[in-house]
C-alpha cells in the first residue's frame, strides 16, 4: 500500500525544523537548570572522569607459561652477561586473528625473563630494532638491581620478528635493493624501481603468510599482551614500551583499560602525525642526532676531521655510484645511511661508527656492513629485521602515498634533510602497493587511566622529541619527562631517568611533570 502524507504535519514539518535548529545552533555557556518545588535549582554539570591511581604492584601470579633455561644462548647473542645472571625462555600460544578469519588460527610468540622479583614487567621494543627478547635481555643486564629484585623482566618478540612466527619472506635481491637504495633519488623513474623491489616483496610474502600477512599488526599485538597477561595470572600489567612500542602500549591501554598497570612509553611516535608528516619528522631527528654525533666526536679528536657532515656527505655521493667492498656484500649509498642511523641509536656505539665511517672514507666497508647486516641477513635464529618491519609498519597505517607525491617529498626532503631525508621518504613506498588496513589504531586518549610516564629524549634519531612531547600532551593522564640526551631510549642510558622510572615501578611514585635530566 502507497504510503500517504498528513497535511497538516507536513505544514508543520518546516516550522519544527526552525524550532529544532534555532534551540541547537550552538552549545550552550549556562548551566543545567532543575526545578523543584517551583523553585530553579541549578545542576551541576557532569566532571570528567578523574585519572586513576598508580594500580598496586600486586603479588606474582599464578604463572601457567613453561619456561626453559636459555642462558647460554642469550649469553652468545649479547656478547657476554654479567656474572650470575640467568635466562629462560618461553612461547605464548595466542590468537591469530587474521581479518579473514577473525579470532581462529594460532600465533607463537616467543618470551625471554630474567631477575628475581616474580611480579612481571614485560619490555617491548621497536618492530624494525633488534628483537623485543634480545632487547629486554639486553636492558635487564642495565637495569638497577632494585627493579631486577622486584620485577621478572619479560621480553616480547612482535608478531613476525624474533622467533614469533618470523616474517622472513622477503627474497635477498628484494631485501639488499629495499635497504640499499640511492637515499638521493628523486626522480619518478629511480622511485619506480624502488616500488617495482617493493612490489615483488609483497607478492612473495603475500605468497609465503597468505593470511597470516595482514594478522602481523600493533592492534592483534595489543591482544597478545592481553593473552600474555592472563597465562601470567596477573590482573593488571606492568609494561615498559621504547619507541614504536609507545604504541602498543597505548593501543592496549585504549582496548584493555582495566588490564592496565605501571606503564612507562620510553619515547614516542607523534600521534598527532600521519605517516608523512612521522616520516618527516623522522628525517629532522635523525638529523639533529648526526649534527650531536659529529660534535661529540670531533670533541674526541675524530677520524673523520674536523668537519665530519662534509666527509660523510661526500662519501654518501661517491658510494651512490660506486659501492665499497665489503666481504660477501658490497655497500651502496643506501647501506651507508641506514648503518649511520643504526649506530646514532646508541651512543655508546658512537666511536664504532665513527671508525666504520673513517674506515669507508677509505674505501672499506666491511665496517658499515657489519653495522647494516641485521637489516639484510639472518642473525643467529633471528630473522633479518627489514621484513618484520615492512609488514607491520604497513598494517598499521591507512595512508598510501601515490608515486608523484613521493617524489614531491623526496625532493624537498633531500633538499632540507641531506642524509636522512631521502631514505625518510623511501619508506613511504613501502606501502603503496600494499592493503590498506580495515581501522586505523585508537588516539591514546582515555581519561580514566592511571599516571603514565612519557620520556622524550632531545636527540633520539628515530623519534623528534617534539612528538614524544605531543604524545604526553594528548594523553589525558601523561606526565612528560625530559632527557637532554642522545640515542634511542632513556631507560638504562639516563640514570636520572632510570632512577625516576625505577621509583614510579617499584614504589609507585609519580614523576614530577615537566621534569628534565641532563645529558
Amino acid at each position: 500500500m502507497p504510503r500517504t502524507t498528513h497535511r497538516v504535519g507536513a505544514a508543520l514539518l518546516p516550522l519544527l525544523l526552525l524550532v529544532v535548529a534555532a534551540c541547537s545552533a550552538g552549545p550552550s555557556d549556562r548551566p543545567a537548570v532543575a526545578y523543584h518545588d517551583g523553585e530553579q535549582q541549578v545542576v551541576p554539570a557532569p566532571q570528567p572522569p578523574k585519572p586513576a591511581p598508580v594500580p598496586p604492584l600486586g603479588s606474582p601470579g599464578d604463572d601457567a607459561q613453561s619456561w626453559e633455561d636459555c642462558t647460554d644462548q642469550t649469553r652468545t647473542e649479547l656478547g657476554g652477561l654479567p656474572p650470575g645472571m640467568t635466562f629462560s625462555c618461553s612461547r605464548l600460544i595466542s590468537t591469530l586473528d587474521a581479518p579473514e578469519a577473525p579470532e581462529r588460527g594460532t600465533a607463537r610468540i616467543s618470551l625471554i625473563r630474567a631477575g628475581s622479583g616474580h611480579v612481571p614487567l614485560v619490555v617491548l621494543g621497536d618492530v624494525g630494532g633488534e628483537p623485543g627478547t634480545t632487547y629486554a635481555a639486553r636492558l635487564a643486564t642495565q637495569l638497577p638491581a632494585e627493579l631486577r629484585n622486584t620485577f621478572d623482566i619479560i621480553g616480547m618478540d612482535r608478531r613476525g620478528t624474533g622467533e614469533s612466527d618470523p616474517a622472513d619472506c622477503v627474497p635477498p635481491a628484494q631485501r639488499d635493493a629495499i635497504v640499499g637504495f640511492d637515499p638521493r633519488a628523486t626522480d619518478r623513474g629511480a622511485l619506480d624501481r624502488l616500488l617495482e623491489s617493493v612490489l615483488a616483496a609483497s607478492q612473495e610474502c603475500l605468497l609465503d603468510l597468505d593470511e597470516r600477512l595482514q594478522a602481523y599488526d600493533t592492534w592483534r599485538t595489543a591482544s597478545d599482551l592481553e593473552e600474555l597477561r592472563l597465562e601470567l595470572g596477573v590482573p593488571r600489567l606492568h609494561a615498559i614500551g621504547r619507541g614504536e612500542a609507545a604504541r602498543l602500549l597505548t593501543t592496549f591501554a585504549e582496548r584493555f583499560p582495566g588490564s592496565v598497570g605501571r606503564l612507562v612509553l620510553d619515547g614516542a611516535p607523534d600521534p598527532t602525525r600521519d605517516a608523512i608528516g612521522q616520516a618527516e619528522s623522522q628525517a629532522q631527528s635523525a638529523e639533529q642526532a648526526f649534527d650531536v654525533f659529529a660534535a661529540d666526536c670531533v670533541s674526541r679528536g675524530c677520524p673523520l676531521g674536523p668537519e665530519p657532515r662534509k666527509v660523510v656527505g661526500d662519501l654518501v655521493e661517491r658510494t651512490r655510484g660506486t659501492p665499497l667492498p665489503a666481504p660477501g656484500t658490497s655497500v651502496g649509498a643506501g647501506r651507508v645511511v641506514q648503518a649511520i642511523l643504526l649506530g646514532l641509536s646508541d651512543r655508546a656505539t658512537w666511536p664504532a661508527l665513527a671508525d666504520a665511517l673513517a674506515a669507508a672514507d677509505r674505501g672499506d666497508g666491511a665496517g658499515l656492513a657489519s653495522i647494516s647486516a641485521p637489516l639484510v641477513a639472518d642473525q643467529g635464529v633471528n630473522p633479518p629485521w627489514l621484513d618484520g618491519d615492512l609488514i607491520t609498519s604497513c598494517n598499521d597505517t591507512t595512508v598510501r602515498v601515490p608515486p608523484q607525491r613521493t617524489g614531491e617529498l623526496a625532493l624537498d626532503w633531500v633538499s632540507r634533510f641531506p642524509l636522512f631525508g631521502g631514505a625518510a621518504a623511501q619508506r613511504l613506498v613501502w606501502c603503496g602497493s600494499w592493503p590498506v588496513p580495515q581501522q586505523p589504531l585508537p588516539s591514546p586518549r582515555r581519561p580514566d587511566l592511571p599516571p603514565i610516564p612519557v620520556i622524550s629524549t632531545a636527540n633520539d634519531p628515530q623519534l623528534l622529541g617534539l612528538g614524544t612531547d605531543h604524545m604526553a600532551e594528548q594523553m589525558p593522564t601523561g606526565v612528560l619527562l625530559r632527557w637532554q640526551g642522545a640515542g634511542h631510549g632513556a631507560i638504562g642510558k639516563s640514570p636520572c631517568i632510570t632512577e625516576a622510572v625505577s621509583r614510579f615501578l617499584v614504589q609507585g611514585t609519580v614523576p614530577t611533570e615537566g621534569m628534565a635530566c641532563p645529558g
